[in-house]
């Protein structure tokens, strides 16, 4: 059985590196260390660091003038400068993509940074065999890029996408490892996500199999493997069982429901109070005033609806739920990662959705540990561990495979 197989190729961080052995991957760092202390702030100079993007002696210097997040755009798009002006394209995007998170989304800047960060971004990977795409979506488009294999060639295709607030570059040093573990990879951003929003205008659907059916048609794929990372997690199990092409799927990690995170006893109140929509909208207006990272979130949700009402970030919150899910439908091996402290997306949200895959042919859960540097939201702190789980997973299932190559 796959379980069992599981338990025997379970890996270690320091075998899945001897595996690897692919001359062009960077090492990534492990550790998730404390550079600022506003968690938010933290966690998001942790995610650079951990994807390989940017030096840890800098983020700390770069760090301690940093008050609040309005700071930190032109902090780091002046550390992105210094950076590109010594050669060193790879911290000059990292630092880049910082700025750009950190700029807020209706701002004449946020484009223009955006183009800048995928400039130094090709630059640094300018020897990768990435081959970008921009597939016919909604009448615009939806960008993507693929990227061979380059380990011993299984035949599988793994689709990778991110979630909430991510651009699918960043996630290149994830994809070189699916890569070199022998599957071709194909990274997409949905509508409402990254470029798809940022330069083609495309809003948000929580309906991913949408764009996960155009993305399959346009590469003329028979069957792929599906990896959601962050929130992404939520649409990648949407997704799988409404696509009967995805034969498996990830989530990285789940969400079930948001309202899971909550006792059972307040559900009820909490989609009562969302109905009285005047309400909603002094209530979410009066909290992002009082706290900068709400006020961040609100920002990008309505960013991604295009929409100037407030009320609306509550309904799309609350739209990630176990009805909408569905997760009755998926019937793929499922695998669900997991951090034991993720302060956004808890294990207990995980608990929840692998009780919910009763129809799922294996489902298997991986939390990770502190003592492992990988107890964070998305693994941030040991990503190399992580991804020699998703990988080792992907490669104990059946890989057989018709589909046809990526053009």
């Amino acid at each position: 059985m796959l379980s069992e197989a599981w338990r025997l190729l379970r890996p270690s961080s320091q075998e899945y590196d001897r595996d690897v052995g692919d001359p062009e991957l960077v090492a990534l760092p492990v550790g998730f260390e404390r550079f600022h202390r506003r968690d938010f702030i933290n966690y998001q100079l942790n995610r650079a660091h951990a994807l390989g993007f940017a030096d840890r002696d800098e983020l700390l210097g770069a760090a301690t003038p940093i008050r609040g997040m309005e700071d930190c755009a032109a902090v780091f798009e002046g550390l992105s400068n210094r950076a590109a002006a010594e050669d060193r394209h790879r911290q000059a995007a990292g630092y880049a993509r910082i700025a750009e998170f950190f700029t807020p989304p209706r701002s004449v800047e946020k484009a223009d940074r955006y183009r800048r960060y995928l400039q130094l971004f090709d630059t640094a990977f300018a020897g990768a065999s990435l081959t970008r795409h921009n597939i016919p979506y909604g009448g615009a488009s939806l960008p993507a890029y693929a990227l061979p294999a380059s380990g011993p060639r299984n035949g599988g295709t793994v689709l990778l996408h991110g979630g909430f607030d991510s651009l699918i570059e960043e996630f290149f040093p994830i994809c070189q490892r699916i890569a070199a573990a022998g599957f071709q990879v194909i990274a997409f951003e949905g509508p409402g996500q990254g470029g798809a929003r940022t330069l083609n205008g495309l809003t948000f659907d929580h309906d991913w199999e949408k764009p996960v059916g155009v993305i399959l048609d346009h590469f003329r794929l028979g069957q792929a493997a599906l990896v959601g990372i962050s929130m992404g997690g939520y649409w990648a199990l949407r997704a799988a069982g409404r696509e009967p092409r995805i034969q498996r799927v990830v989530a990285w990690p789940p969400v079930y429901d948001w309202l899971y995170r909550v006792p059972p006893v307040v559900r009820g109140p909490i989609r009562a109070m969302v109905r009285h929509r005047g309400f909603m909208r002094w209530s979410v207006r009066t909290r992002a005033r009082l706290f900068p990272t709400l006020r961040a979130v609100v920002d990008q949700v309505l960013y991604m609806l295009d929409s100037d009402d407030p009320a609306e970030v509550a309904e799309w919150f609350l739209g990630m739920n176990k009805e909408h899910l569905g997760s009755g439908r998926v019937s793929q091996d499922v695998l669900l990662m997991c951090g034991e402290h993720d302060a956004f997306q808890p294990p207990a949200l995980a608990r929840a959705q692998a009780k919910a895959l009763v129809a799922a042919r294996s489902v298997t859960t991986r939390t990770f540990t502190r003592a492992e540097h990988a107890d964070q939201h998305c693994q941030m702190g040991n990503l190399e561990l992580a991804c020699g789980v998703l990988t080792t997973w992907l490669q104990a299932v059946d890989t057989s495979s018709t589909e046809t190559p990526p053009a």
